[in-house]
């Protein structure tokens, strides 16, 4: 017989880092994880990341503010895109809101 120990005597831990210290992988927050399970704004509400160009802090809206008259927020036309207005309220009620990310 063969002196050799068996292949299970000579396992080693192959993984690297330390040990999992229990619990499920989606109860923990990572840099990766961290936006799962929130609710965000979606992309044309106010806040979203294309929407909130339109407000007056945003690219669109604070030029169209700057430039005033009837661009600005409470001009003629400037009016009419904001959250209450007729265009960026409609935008708002469509397409505004939050959205639940998977998580």
């Amino acid at each position: 017989m063969d002196n050799k120990p068996s292949r299970n005597q000579n396992a080693t831990r192959t993984s690297v880092g330390p040990r999992s210290t229990g619990g499920m992988a989606s109860e923990r927050r990572t840099g990766a994880t961290a936006h799962l399970g929130i609710d965000v704004p979606k992309v044309f509400d106010s806040k979203g990341t294309i929407g909130k160009q339109f407000t007056t802090e945003g690219a669109i809206g604070g030029t169209a503010q700057a430039i005033g008259g009837p661009l600005a927020e409470d001009g003629i036309i400037g009016k009419r895109f904001t959250t209450d207005g007729i265009v960026g309220g409609t935008v708002q009620a469509a397409m505004g809101g939050k959205k639940r990310t998977a998580g």
